[in-house]
């Protein structure tokens, strides 16, 4: 059905002036009728059910009948607020209050003592199933099939029925497709203003992104609203529950738990100290919040209250009052208590005295009118579509009815209205609210299918807000970049923007991992200081610097780990350390290193934490070791990555979906050292063998990764005396044909042909090289040897090389990707473009985002 077109105030009002009473669906669409009343009128004119049987403004009647049965009971919170919500859903939809009772599994004990308690408080919809209109007076009723039953319960035998809507069909504006969110709520704030403000509502979901966002963009431009945050979402209310909560939670607390608590209390505690434990951090504006989980249990909750207020500096008197009106105020503080007063607060609408002032903020699924001469109407998409109650009581059909109605009203509130939505997000389509698959004849799937006009991002200058081009000051160029960073940056340009901005906390990972470098680093140097320590001073000096990150209760296995790693440590350089380090150039020693500052000692061998800055080739980063002139080594305490996989994890067309360029990065740097020599870039898993180690069969070879770069191309390798001899230490059959055909023989059949540049194995047996190449080798063997299954298997031993290792190609290549990136990274940092969410292989893979909470959900950011 087309969208129907709903009559215009000022015909609906000439249509219903003469009716002593109307009678409407919702509150604001009775304002707006009474505000044209141009006559004298005693009492109601335009009403709603309920508000004309209450007498009064509605009240939250589920709030008030919660706060009744807890006083009066001993139910759990959570099982009261399943039976009111219940009751008075069918109350609405039958008609009857004693309703409820006759379906059975919702006619338990809680319900029953809810109903009995109901029928004594005076409710709206007690009165208003008590309330019948005296019908000698002229009635009109507009948009009847709006009203639930115990709405039309309340209307007399005689009175006559209004239509909202004509037989016209409503014109709907064009859609507004925006790139992104924050585009949307920047074009809103291109048109509102304080002046205007009174003239313009905005209809969103309540629980999306674009309400948080156009509530920080009204307030930063100083334009009032009002309709957007509730009690609970004050930021002080919050806090004060998160305070309630970490007072609960153990000596596992982290000071970021707590940091929306020290950020409304103005407590400034170091971004570094986020991931430590509260109990092991000695600062200032800490303290407090110890002592307030040492005493929370001797604490009423007003009392706790009240410890909270002093330290932000606020007054909360209407949190104590409500604390008061849930009688829990002067009771002891408690798990459950708390856990009980958080759900009240997330359950209920809490009343707050607001300034009904500035632009209206509506919510899209709780509105059917909104009246305002300009309304927006943002995001639109499938969130604004109601969920049907699935409930016996609940007439479906009916129900959608009335959805889809206040629909299409909602759609024509205001004199001009605005539909600005998003085409796209996350790279996926967006969903319109499910309502126009009824209401729009054609096929669809996004807004851009419809009548709509698209609004490419507009130029930084024109923008509202901080206007970047009205500074004559240029962006700083990057000119070189590190492994992490390049990781970051192809996963998802936005969370390596964000990396860059915002300071990253001190991290448990990191700081084992560091303490195990700087042990490395400081024995190279220092072999003789470790070995007349005993190694349990060493362990005990680790523990206690890495104390803020980890229980107590780990302590034992921590001390094993750790004894384990520098075992593993002292073995690997006794064994396979560099021997001389006249090759290299000194250095001036690069941060600080742990156990340097234990032993008071300096650490300056030029063959550890070396650090490069290449601006030529664009790359920077720090070798843990140099172990020979043509072999790096890196200390890793995760765990081992077969050869492949750290291949693999280098692509670059397509990246790969968890990107590590670090052997690719360092493995290129070094090239331009050593040139023209075949390089070894080891991985020391030196956590790896833990499990052996305990059994007492533990191989220091397992812990050891090692990629091979070679000076020269894939297709020079594979005719080359190495590729032969790696073939004659392959399977059996490619062996005892390689051994037979002879390296001469091989090299030319290799000098005549191409190898592919696929590495799929099917590929590879498909293709015309490797029918060529098995006529070969089969021409030049006997019938001894399996010619055919010989090739096939020095086809697969080749492209295993190819899969484990890097050749002058794949740097080459991974050298112009390096440029390419820079370059694109640069004209971003400019300006030219925003930093996309998506990274080059598409949808971030967002275990490896560090900044989840700033990427919105849905958004590509293109």
């Amino acid at each position: 059905m087309p969208i129907r077109r709903i009559k215009g105030l000022d015909s609906l009002y000439d249509e219903v002036a003469d009716y002593d009473l109307v009678i409407v669906p919702d509150a604001p669409f009775a304002s707006a009728l009474n505000r044209r009343l141009d006559r004298p009128h005693f009492g109601s004119f335009a009403i709603t059910p309920r508000r004309l049987a209450a007498g009064r403004r509605e009240q939250a009647e589920d709030r008030l009948a919660f706060l009744e049965v807890i006083d009066r009971t001993d139910h759990d919170w959570r099982a009261v607020a399943y039976a009111i919500g219940n009751a008075l859903q069918c109350w609405e939809h039958q008609g009857s209050l004693d309703a409820i009772l006759e379906y059975e599994g919702y006619s338990d004990e809680t319900t029953r003592e809810v109903v009995d308690v109901m029928r004594t408080l005076p409710t709206t919809s007690k009165r208003l199933a008590q309330t019948v209109i005296d019908d000698e007076r002229s009635i009109a009723v507009v948009g009847y099939d709006q009203l639930t039953n115990l709405e039309r319960s309340i209307l007399p035998e005689t009175f006559d029925r209004v239509e909202l809507f004509t037989e016209e069909e409503f014109e709907q504006p064009q859609f507004h497709v925006f790139d992104s969110a924050t585009d949307i709520v920047a074009a809103l704030l291109d048109t509102v203003t304080d002046q205007n403000a009174e003239r313009v509502a905005v209809v969103l979901d309540g629980g999306s992104r674009y309400s948080s966002l156009v509530e920080s963009a009204l307030e930063a431009a100083d334009v009032p609203f009002y309709g957007g945050p509730g009690f609970i979402e004050d930021p002080h209310h919050r806090a004060f529950i998160r305070l309630l909560r970490i007072g609960f939670r153990g000596t596992e607390t982290t000071v970021g738990e707590c940091r929306p608590i020290l950020a409304e209390t103005g407590s400034d505690v170091p971004i570094d100290d986020n991931q430590k434990r509260l109990d092991t951090v000695e600062r200032p504006g800490l303290e407090w919040l110890r002592e307030f989980r040492r005493s929370v249990e001797e604490q009423t909750f007003s009392e706790a209250l009240g410890t909270y207020a002093r330290k932000a500096d606020v007054e909360l008197a209407r949190f104590d009052e409500e604390l008061r009106t849930l009688g829990i105020a002067e009771k002891p503080v408690t798990g459950g208590g708390v856990d009980r007063l958080s759900y009240y607060l997330q359950t209920y609408e809490v009343p707050v005295d607001r300034d009904n002032e500035g632009v209206l903020l509506a919510d899209a699924k709780s509105s059917a009118h909104v009246d305002r001469p300009v309304v927006f109407h943002l995001g639109m998409g499938r969130e604004w579509t109601h969920s049907a109650p699935q409930r016996p009581w609940v007439d479906t059909e009916a129900q959608f009815e009335r959805y889809i109605g206040n629909f299409q009203r909602l759609l024509q509130s205001g004199d001009r209205q605005y539909y600005l939505v998003q085409d796209t997000a996350g790279g996926e389509p967006v969903t319109p609210c499910l309502y126009f698959g009824d209401l729009i004849d054609e096929e669809f799937e996004r807004f851009g299918d419809l009548d709509s006009v698209h609004h490419r991002r507009r130029p930084r200058s024109t923008s509202v807000g901080f206007d970047r081009e009205s500074l004559d000051v240029e962006s700083e160029t990057v000119e070189t970049i590190s492994q992490s960073s390049l990781n970051s940056y192809v996963n998802s340009p936005r969370d390596y923007f964000f990396g860059k901005l915002l300071d990253a906390p001190d991290q448990e990972r990191f700081v084992e991992g560091n303490l195990f470098h700087d042990f490395a680093e400081f024995y190279v140097s220092h072999p003789d200081v470790v070995a007349n320590t005993d190694i349990d001073e060493l362990i005990d000096a680790m523990l206690e610097e890495a104390k803020p990150f980890f229980s107590s209760a780990d302590e034992t296995l921590r001390r094993r780990k750790y004894r384990i790693g520098l075992e593993l440590i002292t073995e690997y350089l006794d064994d396979h350390g560099p021997e001389s380090d006249a090759f290299l150039t000194g250095t001036s020693g690069w941060g600080e290193n742990f156990f340097a500052a234990y032993f008071d000692e300096a650490v300056d061998s030029p063959l550890t934490e070396r650090w490069f800055e290449d601006h030529a080739l664009g790359l920077k980063g720090k070798i843990d070791l140099v172990n020979a002139p043509d072999r790096l080594l890196d200390y890793k305490s995760g765990g081992k990555k077969r050869t492949s996989q750290i291949v693999k994890r280098a692509a670059i067309d397509p990246p790969a979906d968890t990107p590590n360029f670090q052997a690719a990065l360092y493995l290129t740097y070094y090239r331009a050292v050593q040139p023209n020599e075949q390089l070894e870039f080891t991985f020391f898993h030196f956590l790896e063998p833990m499990d052996d180690v305990i059994a007492g069969e533990a191989d220091l070879d397992d812990a050891l990764t090692t990629v091979t770069y070679y000076p020269f191309t894939f297709d020079e390798y594979v005719g080359s005396r190495d590729a032969y001899e790696t073939l004659l230490d392959g399977y059996n059959d490619c062996r005892e044909t390689f051994t037979e055909l002879g390296h001469s023989a091989y090299s030319d059949s290799m000098r005549q042909l191409s190898f592919p540049e696929t590495t799929d194995r099917n590929e590879l047996r498909a293709s015309e090289f490797a029918e060529e190449f098995t006529a070969a080798v089969d021409s030049g063997t006997s019938d001894d040897v399996d010619a055919e299954k010989g090739a096939d298997q020095a086809i697969r031993e080749l492209n295993g090389v190819r899969k484990r290792s890097f050749f002058r190609e794949d740097l080459d290549a991974f050298e112009s990707f390096v440029d390419e990136r820079l370059e694109e990274l640069n004209d971003r940092r400019a300006g030219e473009e925003r930093f996309p969410v998506d990274g080059l292989a598409g949808e971030p893979n967002y275990r490896r985002v560090d900044n989840r909470d700033l990427l919105l959900a849905g958004e590509s950011g293109d």
